[in-house]
């Protein structure tokens, strides 16, 4: 396959997962010239993007700065399933729930209160009242928000992918990017099948940043991570009707969970599940009977109606930072270079906007949005060229 001929880009993407394929969607539709490059399939199970329901919500207990970009977040889902014609996004209404002075019924009850958000605070016993799947522990509170629910993470990729091709974008699964240099103002890129070169460059990578940015080798940090499906011993309290989304602090850890959707089963996860960094091209994909034992646990205790065979268990990939918050700029010396995620689990939500974000960056070196503190200084200071 011949590469496209030199020059004709005014912008390469590199990965075309969540925040890739947004950021095609977003150049493409801006009338710029996008190569969009991604090494496995379109969309794939190999990365962090993957896993049918991904939770989205309002009350963000991580950080406040998080809500102005979820409200541009829901504004630019619902924009996209108009134009797409697909269905992206499923409302359950939210629970993020802990003990009354835990950080995540705090923190999400003054992100509320901060923005002005509708919301309703519950104990456990009026919970399970309302929503009889839950049975948290006595003395939890629970914050309930009816505006969130899970997206699709698989359809919403395509979307992104389909409106960026309608746009004029040039998108090329199965193409490994080997890697990249400065061409001038410019950028070149080298893949498995040939040598492009562009205006600007938007790594998006993931979990393989680091082999493309290797300043960030200290910083993106990729973890295993493993989801659990278990059908429920009643399955009418898990419809998406009768079951929130949720996120859950209890002294086993931290989990969040989804109603049954597409497979047959409830899904719990477990945040850093059991701690384990990886090599994103050298890790152990299959889950096993340590794998599913923390979230049986939850399972039995939390939502007992739930506990029955087991489903499914897969694999995804965290990306994680020192602090946990995303990274959103242009590398320092570098300014026709921009790094996005990774997203230490909690990204997918925002795909939407940060495709927006992306754009402005490879665009102006600026954006609208309020980004000063995910920008990549509280880490690297240094030149971060390959």
């Amino acid at each position: 396959m011949m590469a496209t001929p030199a020059g004709v880009y005014d912008a390469i993407v590199v990965g075309v997962g969540g925040m890739g394929s947004a950021a095609c969607y977003h150049l493409a539709r801006r009338g710029l010239r996008t190569l969009g490059l991604e090494r496995f399939d379109i969309p794939h199970a190999m990365g962090s993007s993957h896993g049918i329901t991904r939770i989205i919500r309002l009350a963000y207990y991580e950080h406040p700065s998080y809500v102005p970009l979820l409200l541009r977040a829901f504004a630019l889902w619902d924009e996209l399933e108009r134009e797409s014609g697909r269905h992206l996004l499923e409302a359950t209404g939210t629970i993020d729930a802990s003990g009354p002075e835990e950080v995540v019924f705090v923190e999400s009850l003054a992100s509320c209160r901060r923005f002005d958000l509708e919301h309703e605070v519950l104990t456990s016993a009026e919970l399970t009242v309302r929503y009889p799947g839950y049975r948290l522990p006595r003395g939890h509170m629970a914050l309930f928000q009816p505006r969130g629910g899970f997206l699709l993470p698989e359809r919403c990729i395509s979307a992104h992918v389909e409106g960026a091709l309608t746009a004029g974008a040039d998108i090329r699964a199965r193409e490994r990017a080997l890697g990249w240099e400065p061409a001038g103002d410019g950028v070149r890129v080298t893949t498995e099948r040939g040598v492009y070169e562009g205006g600007r460059l938007i790594l998006a990578a993931g979990a393989w940043m680091a082999s493309l940015v290797p300043a960030l080798a200290g910083i993106a940090q990729p973890e295993r991570q493993v989801l659990g499906w278990f059908a429920p011993l009643e399955p009418a309290l898990f419809t998406p009707a009768r079951f929130p989304v949720f996120n859950l602090l209890v002294p086993e850890g931290r989990y969040y969970g989804f109603p049954q959707y597409d497979v047959p089963g409830f899904k719990i996860g477990m945040y850093h599940h059991l701690e384990e960094r990886v090599d994103p091209d050298g890790f152990h994909r299959e889950a096993g009977p340590a794998d599913e034992a923390p979230l049986r646990v939850a399972t039995e205790r939390y939502f007992p109606a739930a506990n029955g065979p087991t489903m499914a268990l897969r694999t995804c990939l965290f990306t994680n930072t020192p602090d946990e918050h995303f990274i959103l700029d242009v590398l320092p010396g570098l300014p026709q270079v921009v790094v996005a995620s990774p997203c230490s689990g909690h990204g997918f939500k925002f795909a939407s906007v940060i495709g927006e974000i992306l754009a402005d960056l490879a665009q102006t070196g600026e954006t609208r949005h309020d980004i000063g503190w995910l920008r990549l200084n509280r880490f690297v200071r240094e030149t971060a060229a390959p």
